[in-house]
């Protein structure tokens, strides 16, 4: 049974991978109808999110971004059918890469790269396609509960050389990457309180953030570098690596900066930001 279930997926993602973007993107609207306008599934919370970084909008603009992001939440959704059958022939098909140099210049200094980055475009893709061109690619996650769901969703991108870390207890593992000149990617967009989480400010509310990223450039000496991912109107994806971060300062003054610096893209596609986390619950400290 777990062959066939495996066959038939592999069988479904190939007809995705080839068909006319216009079926991807139909599947993907139809999705987000379900998800966003007939469930209503945290629909309230996607428009309080938008309503907190945006007070100025009109319901109406709230309601037009929301849904556009369920519609790219969506795609993201069926483009994970591309992850099999990506490779080095292919990948620039698919993929603008903006600002490689910055990137580059980080790696040169041996000592690793941290990225910086948030759920906005499609990273899971754009992580795999710098794998794919040679890249040592390491992310931090959280591990599923279900063994087959971990193995799954983990499973087709570790084919394509993207390493995975748990979230918790790893330090070591990941300043052992470093030591090897991986990139590290710890996105940091979501909620973290206290102990791990640093009170800072994201679009002038307060909230929590994961103080991780200035702790372990701090300890390892690597350098912090910004990027993002977001959808084109053509269909393929950039890949734009901006610049390499100041880390000097306190840990809560550093993490603010890294939170002012993804709000600068969020502020450049917020269509394409995962609106769906809780981004500003109470920080409270016991």
């Amino acid at each position: 049974m777990k062959r066939l279930t495996g066959w038939f997926g592999r069988a479904t993602s190939f007809l995705l991978f080839i068909s006319p973007a216009i079926v991807r993107r139909g599947l993907a609207n139809f999705l987000a109808f379900l998800w966003f306008d007939l469930f209503r599934i945290r629909r309230e919370v996607v428009l309080a999110n938008i309503h907190t970084a945006f007070p100025d909008w009109t319901e109406a603009e709230r309601i037009r971004v929301g849904r556009r992001s369920m519609r790219h939440q969506g795609l993201n959704f069926v483009e994970y059918t591309f992850l099999p059958f990506l490779n080095q022939k292919n990948v620039d098909e698919h993929f603008v890469f903006l600002g490689l140099d910055v990137f580059d210049r980080a790696l040169k200094k041996g000592k690793g790269v941290l990225l910086l980055t948030l759920h906005l475009g499609h990273g899971d893709l754009a992580t795999a396609a710098l794998a794919i061109k040679g890249y040592p690619m390491v992310l931090v996650s959280k591990a599923f509960k279900l063994k087959w769901l971990n193995d799954l969703w983990f499973g087709m991108r570790e084919k394509v050389g993207v390493r995975f870390v748990p979230a918790r207890n790893s330090s070591y593992a990941l300043l052992k990457a470093l030591k090897k000149n991986s990139a590290v990617i710890i996105p940091l967009d979501q909620f973290t309180g206290p102990p791990i989480g640093v009170r800072t400010t994201f679009f002038g509310k307060e909230t929590g953030t994961a103080a991780g990223l200035a702790v372990m450039s701090e300890r390892s000496g690597a350098p912090v570098v910004s990027v993002y991912s977001y959808r084109m109107e053509d269909g393929r994806h950039a890949v734009r690596f901006v610049r390499e971060m100041e880390r000097e300062g306190a840990t809560e003054r550093v993490t603010q900066n890294y939170n002012d610096e993804l709000e600068g893209f969020v502020k450049k596609h917020p269509e394409q930001w995962m609106w769906l986390h809780k981004r500003w619950k109470r920080f409270v400290v016991q």
